[in-house]
């Protein structure tokens, strides 16, 4: 058992037993998306897009300079929402994520806690950021798909639907026909926390490195663990 449930015991096993759902986000729970095919790189290549289209302007000093293209994508949808520039520039960032997902990096025990909790009657769903063409591509590659499928609920054209919101939770526990307060929702960013509390959801957070904790910890997250292993223990120990 790893320090982390050491600590969080009772709360984490809470959290397992009560979940009848479980929300996974995709790009750092399931697996490392942009492992082998840099996501600084996809940013970048955004931002020199659409000052080839001569709109550098569209982009302030800080968005051109960010290393997240999910920041970049975000700030044209403010200024020009619903158009064909940000259809355009979701389509090439959908792109890079699929190329992305054939040199993902998988979490480890990720792929054995789905297929336990799938094989323990629990039924799980994808409510990400990311395209839900990505996810599926992942998930099937890993034969995975069927743990989730039809439930994979990811970005859409209405951009300011990501999260923070809780969007995609509420399409995912509608869809699945299940109250709040028996579903979890696994994240590993502030912003996961925030649209899981605002669904009324409760959150288990997973830190891959000091820094995640950190956020998520500052951001008010009570159950972070540091690795699936020991939410894998306690799966198995309940079952």
């Amino acid at each position: 058992m790893t320090a982390e449930t050491e600590r969080e015991p009772n709360a984490l096993q809470d959290l397992i037993t009560r979940a009848r759902v479980v929300l996974w986000d995709f790009d750092g729970p399931i697996c490392r998306l942009f492992a082998g095919h840099s996501a600084e790189r996809v940013a970048r290549d955004l931002v020199e897009w659409l000052e080839s289209n001569g709109l550098h302007g569209l982009l302030s000093e800080r968005e051109r300079e960010s290393l997240d293209p999910h920041v970049v994508l975000r700030a044209v949808d403010r200024r020009h929402p619903g158009s064909d520039l940000v259809a355009e520039l979701e389509e090439r960032l959908t792109k890079e994520e699929l190329l992305a997902a054939k040199t993902a990096f998988p979490t480890a025990w990720a792929d054995p806690l789905i297929r336990t909790w799938t094989a323990r009657g629990v039924r799980l769903a994808i409510t990400t950021n990311n395209s839900p063409r990505v996810s599926r591509a992942y998930l099937e590659d890993r034969n995975l798909l069927a743990c989730f499928a039809p439930h994979i609920y990811g970005r859409t054209q209405e951009l300011h639907h990501l999260k923070p919101h809780p969007r995609c939770i509420t399409r995912a526990l509608n869809a699945m026909g299940v109250a709040p307060a028996s579903a979890l929702m696994i994240g590993d960013s502030p912003s996961d926390l925030q649209a899981a509390r605002s669904a009324g959801v409760s959150f288990l957070g997973y830190a891959r490195n000091d820094r995640k904790d950190k956020l998520l910890r500052d951001a008010g997250a009570e159950v972070v663990v540091r690795s699936l292993e020991s939410v894998l223990s306690v799966v198995r120990e309940s079952g």
